[in-house]
């Protein structure tokens, strides 16, 4: 039998409409903000520069998924790839060998890329003693992690040219390696073409390409698997953010020239530099 003593009684309704109380007033305080949806940038420049880059695309996503949608990006290419497959974005940039990596070992659906063609090179000072790839003999060079496209590259590319032990120095931020260069830091820098283009009109014109890749699968959007269900839906977002002033602007300050789908087997075409990549990762 329940307890009918009337004091029992009056501490439970006590206690009951106290809680309610509680939860109409505090109730909002109380509730958890929903979970923004995270895209997720490779740094390919500097976290400053990517967070304004990516705001058009960023409160695009945001009305189009009607919640909040937030950019964030990683110290290196490295850490930037353990997020990923710690599965920490829902959709991830990223250069092909890394999306080929997270579609095969993080099930992540690929979705798109750019229509500009993606290229590593090998900047050097214009006015500096290298002229030639042999000029490299005995030379320190830059990279940007060792799980970056352009760096894996540009391994592959020195060990080509037979030179022998050329030390790899790795920084965080693609802005610095131009800067480094023409400080005497290291004799050349591997980065992208897109960020070569992009350089400051004061140092631009004194940098000099000594050797350039063939066109490689660029940054491509790959969409976490527990938003599989709403693929289309996203695919469409991006397509429209597309032909909106905001994002014609936006490819075209960043010389993109817009986004196309990916070509059959583009991605498996990656599989040799992910092998390394996944090397490189689990050395760490």
């Amino acid at each position: 039998m329940p307890d009918r003593n009337p004091t029992t009684l009056r501490r439970f309704f006590l206690k009951f409409f106290f809680g309610m109380a509680c939860a109409t007033i505090l109730g909002p305080a109380w509730a958890e903000e929903p979970r923004p949806f995270v895209l997720g940038i490779a740094p390919h420049t500097s976290a400053r520069v990517i967070l304004e880059m990516y705001q058009p695309l960023r409160q695009s996503l945001e009305a189009a998924l009607k919640q909040p949608v937030e950019v964030q990006t990683a110290p290196d290419f490295s850490e930037f790839a353990r997020r990923a497959l710690n599965q920490e974005y829902d959709i991830a940039v990223t250069t092909g060998h890394q999306a080929r990596l997270y579609q095969t070992d993080a099930a992540y659906l690929p979705l798109l890329t750019y229509v500009a063609e993606f290229k590593a090179v090998a900047l050097v000072d214009k006015n500096g003693p290298i002229h030639t790839a042999a000029d490299l003999k005995g030379k320190s060079v830059l990279g940007l992690s060792p799980t970056s496209l352009v760096t894996l590259w540009g391994q592959q590319w020195l060990k080509k040219q037979n030179l022998g032990d050329v030390p790899v120095r790795y920084v965080s931020a693609a802005d610095s390696v131009s800067r480094q260069v023409l400080a005497g830091e290291a004799a050349a820098a591997f980065t992208s073409l897109a960020n070569y283009q992009k350089l400051p009109p004061d140092i631009r014109p004194r940098m000099r390409i000594l050797a350039e890749s063939e066109p490689m699968a660029g940054r491509v959007y790959m969409l976490n698997k527990r938003w599989s269900k709403e693929r289309k839906g996203i695919e469409k977002a991006l397509w429209a953010f597309a032909a909106t002033p905001e994002g014609k602007a936006y490819f075209e300050q960043n010389k993109l020239d817009g986004y196309r789908n990916l070509k059959p087997r583009e991605l498996e075409a990656m599989d040799p530099y992910v092998a390394e990549t996944r090397q490189a990762l689990s050395s760490k």
